[in-house]
């Protein structure tokens, strides 16, 4: 067959793994990636902290897709053709070894992005991909079998296959593209963000952290169990990021202005905790009740929580009333507190919303309305869990994209 010319839209982690997943397929193709920035990769390079998060140790298809608010159903049949073994795979193949740590996230040995942003631009090097900075898109045209792409400097470009893998479209800009061609866009808006609280006992704690607690909202049918930490503007940690992303929508309508439940002791049922108290009595009576924590709480969150419930400093164990304990009970419980807005997860930003699921064939990333047209990655509607899934989905939908691209 003739030679091939694909353009990818989007220098990040699904654009460069495409274009490299496309020229290896076939030779000879000829791949251009256009970035509208000065800089590939920006992503891969702050994320996790600047290690790269570069996927997770779950290595089952099915179910990596359950830590997905959006695209769950969609990615099964391509996590079967691209998983989280085969982003291990590829990355050795290249020389970069990937550690795991105890929660399952996978990072390069090195703990650098670095390496990660090395590997990917020598393999697109090695396979004669192009690629050009500061390229910002006017408009596509769709011309018989091509696509004619006009840049915002007035320079055109023809193909046969495009792609467009250029991130989250939290700009409009960054959709119209996609709905130039046809396209829908689920409008959209933030996930996996900290929770902002302006309350003053809680914020004095700021850097405690609890290793598990129940976070919820109630009427909106959110709940998350898991570490939660504090800040110095609310809270933070893995269960506050998991209810930020199941409930993106839900937390987006009530426009960031909500009550939330913390629940510090979910493995305590009231009878336990009743137990426990009663054991106090009888074993550490003398003792104050805000010197003597339940474990596994903090001494600092127990401090705080005691004084929330209304008891005063010099109350002992012999000495509380049963009122107290239900005033403590409650506090330990169901803390209640008032959510006024929301801040990214550190550098990192994740949206859900994108390109609609259903005008797509995941087994091609083709769009199912302009043949020719490929999506790869945050523009489509899908987002996961922190935790190295964000990426994954990004290097599948560029692997599937790439070899469908140069398929006969």
């Amino acid at each position: 067959m003739d030679s091939r010319r694909i353009v990818v839209v989007g220098g990040g982690a699904a654009g460069i793994f495409a274009a490299i997943a496309g020229a290896e397929t076939l030779p000879g193709t000829e791949v251009t990636v256009l970035e509208q920035s000065p800089q590939l990769l920006a992503k891969v390079r702050i994320s996790g902290g600047g290690r790269c998060n570069v996927t997770h140790a779950c290595f089952d298809p099915r179910q990596f897709a359950t830590h997905y608010p959006r695209g769950s159903k969609e990615l099964i049949g391509p996590f079967h053709q691209f998983s989280a073994s085969d982003t291990v795979a590829w990355f050795a193949a290249r020389g970069v070894r990937l550690k795991t740590e105890n929660d399952g996230r996978m990072f390069p040995a090195t703990d650098a992005s670095q390496t990660i942003i090395d590997c990917l631009l020598d393999a697109a090097t090695a396979v004669g991909v192009k690629l050009r900075m500061n390229c910002r898109l006017a408009a596509v045209r769709r011309a018989g079998s091509e696509f004619e792409i006009s840049l915002a400097s007035g320079e055109k470009l023809g193909c046969d296959r495009l792609l467009l893998a250029s991130g989250g479209c939290r700009a409009a800009v960054m959709g119209q593209i996609a709905v130039s061609l046809g396209h829908t866009l689920v409008a959209p808006v933030p996930s996996l963000f900290t929770f902002h609280i302006e309350t003053g006992w809680l914020n004095e704690l700021a850097g405690v952290s609890v290793v598990s607690a129940e976070v919820s909202v109630p009427g909106a049918n959110l709940s998350q169990r898991g570490p939660v930490l504090v800040t110095h503007s609310g809270l933070s940690g893995p269960a506050i990021l998991r209810l930020s992303a199941w409930g993106a929508r839900k937390l987006n309508a009530l426009n960031y202005h909500f009550p939330l439940v913390v629940n510090w002791l979910p493995a305590f049922t009231l009878e336990d905790t009743s137990r426990a108290f009663q054991a106090r009595r009888e074993s550490q009576g003398a003792k104050l009740v805000a010197n003597a924590p339940l474990p596994p709480l903090p001494m600092r969150l127990w401090e705080a929580l005691v004084n929330a419930a209304g008891l005063s400093r010099e109350t002992r164990w012999a000495k509380l009333t049963s009122s107290q304990q239900q005033q403590l009970v409650r506090q330990l419980t169901r803390t209640e507190l008032t959510v006024t807005g929301k801040s990214l997860n550190k550098e990192e930003f994740v949206t859900c919303g994108g390109v609609q699921l259903a005008e797509v064939n995941f087994r091609t990333m083709e769009s199912r309305l302009c043949p020719g047209l490929y999506f790869a990655g945050e523009l489509l509607d899908i987002d996961g869990l922190t935790g190295g899934f964000n990426f994954q989905a990004a290097w599948t939908t560029g692997w599937i994209a790439g070899h469908a691209m140069t398929a006969t």
